[in-house]
């Protein structure tokens, strides 16, 4: 990128790590109709507010006579801006500063040229350059010339072959994204997507203040599973100051619930951050790097391949296929081994060694007294019950029948689904398909929770079996007040109410309904209110509507 610099702009580039080089998608023929100038004179702006300095812009060279019809007909235009840091901040604060740009040019080209405008930033960092595509691996480095220069070198790369799943391939939404790259499917993407964004109004970080807004929100449905899962990666690393192994534990834990093999201190870690968000859930496996850092984590199931060699001159390769390397004789390889559910491996170029997972974890896990805090903090709702006192008054038989028909429960659900869990504690067995009705095409009156489906990707992973399992199971539902996902750890964070089944019993609602946590931290605390939801049958719809 030097002798470039000085080829184009007659300038000499600085250190590194006081520049930065981004990889940009235009749209096709937007060199003609004005829009790429449009999106450019943009960026030139925002990097003249944010006080760096554009050295330039340069066409990325390509060959695209190995393109099939479908890439080369939405091939885009490929330039790079190199932006100069020239406050001379430290690099992770010209780091942010960087994010920042690119997050505000990508909002304000989504408003002038729309959402799907083709307009893409690959990458606008210090620390590496995205080169991808539509493409086959073989065609990666024949599409972009760059990469058969000789003087082109790097001590990492991150690489993928797969496009982003469950989506249509598109040039944008190959991988990989902008932090790291995945394989699998993120199963639980709706809720963690809905999740992120309702968050969003109390979120401000402590290094971008009232610019916090331009960073939100952080996930999208214009972007792949991977899409979002890299977006809300980097906004953890970036906009608050967590490293990048935290960030990573904290979305993809390991199993800890009931894991006897993890120290108190990590078990503490994961139960703290199950307060603060949710995981989200493989099958997985991912890779991903910032510069400093290279790795990959496997999630909770294990349910996806990776392995990894480490070679005696200190060469390190990790893929989820064997054979990556065919060339490499055993007599070269000083380790040989697999990554194993829910651990990371990770290398560290400032220590400039591998970092064992217990190690990385114990020391992630040490940086805050999570252990006080969850002791101090977290309220278990069947011993929060226990020492409320609070008791239900005797029940009256004499509506069973008008309760279970209000609420639609037939002889069928009494005794073929119901009876078999309360009286054996296992689910109802049988071999007949479902062929009701959806609940909204219906003709019959149905349940309320009849119109709800749990939404799931629709990809061949083998099913769960919650016994043998259940390890990496759990039903445990942290609820009530949230606090600011970006904010530094602290205990009022974990001053959630911890619900470990889903039933509840009539004194467990006694309390929800009765009883006023108040914080010892700081923290909201949070009580309860009960709305009545009812309405007389003889006013219809209309009263239904009345109802406040």
């Amino acid at each position: 990128m030097r002798a470039r610099a000085k080829e184009l702009f007659q300038a000499e580039l600085p250190a590194v790590g006081e520049y930065a080089v981004s990889n940009i998608f235009f749209p096709p023929g937007s060199h003609v109709n004005g829009k790429m100038d449009e999106c450019k004179a943009i960026l030139d702006r925002l990097v003249k507010e944010s006080k760096h300095t554009t050295l330039g812009w340069r066409p990325v060279p390509v060959n695209n006579s190995q393109l099939g019809k479908d890439p080369l007909d939405s091939e885009p235009i490929t330039q790079q801006l190199i932006v100069i840091n020239d406050r001379k901040i430290p690099n992770k604060a010209f780091e942010q500063d960087l994010m920042k740009i690119r997050k505000m040019a990508e909002d304000e080209v989504a408003v002038i040229q729309g959402p799907e405008s083709g307009f893409y930033v690959n990458s606008l960092t210090s620390h590496h350059i995205t080169y991808k595509g539509q493409l086959t691996p073989e065609q990666v480095s024949q599409y972009y010339l760059d990469l058969q220069d000789p003087s082109f070198i790097s001590h990492l790369a991150l690489v993928h072959s797969r496009f982003s799943t469950n989506t249509f391939p598109s040039w944008e939404r190959a991988q990989p994204i902008r932090m790291m790259c995945h394989n699998g499917e993120i199963n639980t993407l709706r809720g963690n997507k809905n999740w992120m964004y309702s968050r969003g109004g109390i979120m401000e970080s402590p290094i971008y203040g009232d610019d916090t807004s331009h960073l939100l929100p952080a996930t999208s449905d214009n972007m792949s599973d991977s899409g979002n899962f890299d977006s809300v990666l980097e906004l953890l690393t970036k906009g608050s100051n967590r490293t990048l192994p935290e960030a990573v534990m904290m979305m993809i834990p390991e199993a800890w619930q009931d894991n006897d093999n993890l120290s108190d201190k990590k078990k503490s870690f994961y139960e703290y951050n199950s307060a603060v968000m949710e995981p989200w859930d493989g099958p997985a496996m991912v890779a991903f790097t910032d510069g400093r850092y290279i790795g990959a984590t496997l999630d909770r199931n294990g349910l996806r391949p990776s392995r990894y060699y480490v070679t005696k001159d200190d060469h390190v390769m990790l893929s989820s296929e064997i054979g990556v390397c065919p060339d490499i004789p055993d007599s070269d390889v000083k380790v040989k081994h697999r990554l194993e559910p829910g651990k990371m491996f990770l290398v560290d170029f400032e220590t400039q060694r591998i970092v064992p997972d217990d190690e990385i974890k114990e020391q992630v896990a040490s940086m805050h007294p999570y252990s006080d805090w969850v002791q101090n903090g977290m309220i278990d709702l069947e011993s929060w019950s226990k020492q409320s006192g609070s008791r239900s008054g005797p029940m009256d038989f004499t509506q069973t029948n008008r309760k279970l028909n209000m609420f639609g429960y037939s002889s069928e659900k009494l005794e073929m689904l119901l009876l078999p869990m309360a009286v054996g504690g296992k689910e109802a067995l049988g071999s007949m398909g479902n062929d009701a009705a959806l609940a909204v095409l219906s003709e019959q009156p149905r349940q309320v929770n009849d119109y709800f489906k749990q939404l799931f990707a629709q990809v061949t992973n083998p099913p769960i079996d919650p016994i043998r399992e259940e390890i990496v199971m759990s039903l445990v539902c942290p609820v009530g007040p949230e606090g600011n996902l970006l904010s530094d750890p602290q205990q009022s964070h974990c001053e959630r109410l911890v619900v470990r089944h889903p039933v509840l019993t009539l004194d467990e609602m006694e309390t929800l309904k009765n009883q006023e946590y108040k914080s010892t931290s700081g923290g909201q605390g949070f009580k309860t209110a009960v709305i009545d939801t009812t309405f007389s049958v003889g006013s219809g719809p209309d009263g239904m509507l009345q109802v406040r």
